[in-house]
């Protein structure tokens, strides 16, 4: 057995996981905590990367789960997962910073492909990443996505979103297909 996956327990987040899911994901790509694992956004966004508000409505939503990943009684990560009719969108990706570089995420994006085919029958995975995150991409790459070159803007102006240190950030549709 993959040592990164001893001892996780999944499940879907509940209310009472807001604050703790919205501390994870900030810590996972803002601020200062980020910097101590490689998905921080530190360089290329400040301000926020979701709120209680984001998270409530993705664990609310009829057509989405939040996957949440516990190992010894503790949130250690999380991502979305919403049905989109032939495919399932995979987003809201976060594992903690000092728990980056075990080969979690591997685990984690494994079966939450697993989910997602048994659940809702698709047959495809979506996710947008900025586009000049060429580390994180070439991180999905490995784990069979392609890149589309489809673009689409990020939300400038909208600080839910954060708040931007350079004027060329756009999000990528990368794709792949669950066999």
């Amino acid at each position: 057995m993959d040592t990164a996956a001893t001892g996780l327990t999944f499940r879907d987040a509940t209310d009472a996981d807001v604050d703790e899911l919205v501390a994870l994901i900030e810590s996972a790509y803002r601020g200062d905590d980020s910097r101590v694992g490689w998905t921080t956004e530190a360089d290329i966004l400040e301000g926020q990367r979701t709120d209680p508000e984001g998270v409530l409505a993705v664990i609310k939503s009829a057509d989405s789960r939040l996957l949440t990943v516990e190992r010894e009684g503790r949130i250690v990560a999380c991502c979305q997962l919403e049905h989109r009719g032939d495919h399932a969108y995979f987003g809201m990706f976060a594992v903690s910073p000092r728990l980056q570089g075990e080969g979690l995420g591997k685990v984690i994006i494994a079966e939450a492909e697993g989910l997602a085919r048994a659940t809702w029958g698709v047959t495809e995975m979506h996710m947008t990443v900025i586009s000049v995150r060429d580390d994180l991409i070439a991180w999905y790459e490995r784990r069979g996505y392609r890149r589309t070159g489809r673009m689409t803007p990020f939300p400038y102006g909208d600080e839910r979103f954060g708040i931007p240190q350079r004027d060329d950030l756009k999000f990528e549709l990368l794709v792949k297909e669950l066999g």
